[in-house]
């Protein structure tokens, strides 16, 4: 139950003012943040009468609140946005797309660029987008730069690279180019992104019939492989509307306590198909759709138009995107509207059994080891270490709240000169609770680490030095190297069935921390390995081996570039040696 003693003497003071409210556990973690035209009436609501299953439990978990009065509606839906962002309280519908979008990217510099980007944030550039995954981005973007020779180079050389000699580029590092020709291969590159690709298919079918009437058949070869791709990458294009605009369009359907918001991207008569959330809702489903939109729109670009259902009040909408908002009644947007619809209830009903069944499975699980350790458990913290033969010694730490992964609390760590798997432990347990005693910070409510008895003596040396009273468990594995058992800190099995709730979220926990411990180690592991290699060539400096880091993230990504790719970010005779080197390298058998 809430804690009404501390709510009571809140309530009676809260004003007749719009603003936004935030609601505390009793540990002071934010777990749900509302907006509200008068925040005395809306409060209020959650202490009073009768409510579903999902409020319910959103309401036994809060302990305290505080509010922040706003000027008006607009502003507290804007404060609600920027809340949720920074707090992503665990009870709040969140745009939480963790793949994002990738866009095509036209800068607006003298010798424009065209470039794969997630990040939309440079309002000095042109945006096309967004693109149904990465690959489909990558193939338009690679076939454009081979029909308009825009600039490659993120910085201009001294000299003509490779993309020059190779048609690909006008090299403005050394030539002067007249900035009307940047823009008719602008203007070209929006026509095609846009779908109206006839100009450029004629012009290419009239430059291989020439090429092959002058018996020059390579050239001709090219211009027919040209016409292909653009074949295949406009091949799923579905032209929708001749106006050919950028619409967004947006739905939503209710059912059981959870709301499956959909979302359609029209963009230059392509049709791009993506089922957005389905989450448990707690608060008002118009509410929850508004926030969501706006959230959405916080990190991507705003189309020409938005056309959302006719029942909807789309007033807060209208405040504060700017664009305009349609709700059709008639014609070809309604029925898309209708289909986005329909797909928000038929996307709800095929992943609604299997969303409820994680969400009940995953509260049994926390019940079970709650009753196991005779405590109310909700937050976990799991650790495990990684190194090779002592090298690239670390650890990682994830951690778990109420059974879920909670991705913003993780933790790595670069541990000293390796001793022993024991050491290891130590060191970071030592690190994580002396910060967190330093810091008042939130201690977990149980502490569980990747081994048997010997890691646990490990873990409970430090605690005890530290004098910090936690719960301890250890992940006894089976022969196999699996999770097979729980152990106390006394040393005592704690036998968990294999086929419970708590099984299956041990395992995950374990894959987990296992996942992201050794992701850290080969990440270490490469950028040593790529420093140790670039130390190699001459004309690599320290500013040089961080653009070709930045540039390639890893040392496999590096080893996979030719020539040609390496030259956009040193020079080309430094490239070759580059290349050279590492292609030596694995030739003679020798790890880089």
């Amino acid at each position: 139950m809430a804690n009404m003693a501390k709510i009571q003497d809140k309530l009676a003071i809260l004003p007749a003012l719009p603003g936004c409210y935030l609601m505390k556990n009793k540990d002071g973690d934010i777990i749900y943040v509302g907006k509200a035209k008068k925040l005395k009436n809306r409060v209020r609501q959650y202490f009073v009468g009768a409510h579903d299953f999902k409020t319910t439990r959103l309401v036994s978990n809060i302990d305290d609140f505080e509010y922040i009065v706003t000027g008006s509606e607009k502003e507290a839906l804007l404060l609600e946005i920027n809340l949720i962002k920074k707090h992503t309280p665990p009870y709040n519908i969140m745009f939480m797309d963790d793949k994002t979008y990738p866009y095509l990217k036209l800068t607006k510099e003298k010798a424009p660029v065209l470039k794969v980007v997630r990040n939309t944030k440079d309002k000095k550039a042109e945006y096309f987008g967004p693109f149904p995954d990465s690959g489909a981005a990558w193939e338009t973007v690679k076939l454009l730069n081979q029909l308009y020779p825009l600039r490659k180079c993120k910085r201009l050389p001294k000299k003509e690279c490779l993309y020059f000699h190779m048609g690909q580029c006008l090299a403005p590092c050394v030539n002067e180019i007249d900035p009307k020709t940047y823009q008719d291969m602008a203007a070209n590159i929006r026509k095609f992104l846009k779908g109206d690709v006839r100009d450029i298919l004629d012009t290419l079918q009239k430059e291989m019939e020439e090429a092959s009437e002058n018996l020059l058949f390579e050239k001709a070869q090219e211009k027919l492989d040209l016409i292909h791709a653009i074949h295949h990458v406009t091949a799923k294009q579905q032209i929708d509307f001749k106006d050919r605009k950028d619409r967004d369009v947006f739905g939503y359907y209710v059912d059981k306590g959870y709301i499956s918001i959909q979302g359609f991207f029209v963009r230059g008569g392509k049709l791009l198909e993506r089922t957005l959330s389905i989450e448990p809702l707690y608060e008002r489903e118009e509410d929850a759709f508004v926030s969501f939109v706006a959230q959405y729109y916080s990190a991507n670009p705003l189309p020409q138009e938005i056309l959302i259902p006719k029942e909807y009040d789309i007033t807060q909408l209208e405040e504060i995107l700017d664009t305009k908002i349609l709700q059709p009644v008639r014609g070809d947007k309604l029925k898309l509207v209708e289909m986005v619809l329909a797909n928000a209830k038929n996307a709800h009903e095929q992943k609604f059994e299997l969303v409820e069944r994680k969400e009940s499975r995953k509260e049994e699980a926390m019940a079970q080891l709650s009753n196991l350790l005779q405590k109310e458990i909700h937050r976990i913290e799991i650790f495990d270490n990684s190194h090779i033969s002592g090298s690239f010694n670390v650890s990682g730490m994830v951690v778990f709240v109420d059974g879920e992964a909670s991705k913003k609390d993780y933790r790595l760590y670069k541990l000293g000169e390796y001793v022993s798997d024991l050491d290891s432990m130590k060191e970071v347990v030592y690190r994580r609770y002396f910060r967190l005693l330093k810091e008042r910070g939130r201690f977990p409510d149980l502490l569980i680490v990747d081994g048997g008895y010997l890691q646990i003596e490990a873990a409970k040396e430090i605690l005890d030095a530290l004098d910090i009273p936690l719960t301890l468990c250890g992940l006894v594995k089976d022969d196999n190297h699996r999770t097979s058992n729980l152990m106390d800190r006394n040393g005592k099995i704690i036998p968990v069935p294999r086929d419970s709730s708590l099984f299956f979220l041990l395992t995950q926990m374990q894959d987990e921390v296992h996942r992201f411990a050794i992701s850290y180690h080969r990440r270490v592991r490469n950028k040593a390995m790529t420093k140790s290699i670039l130390d190699e060539v001459e004309g690599i400096g320290e500013v040089r081996k961080k653009e070709i880091w930045k540039h390639f993230k890893s040392l496999k990504r590096l080893k996979e570039a030719s020539v040609e790719e390496i030259a956009q970010v040193i020079p080309e005779k430094t490239a070759i040696t580059l290349y050279n080197v590492l292609h030596n390298t694995d030739q003679n058998g020798n790890e880089a």
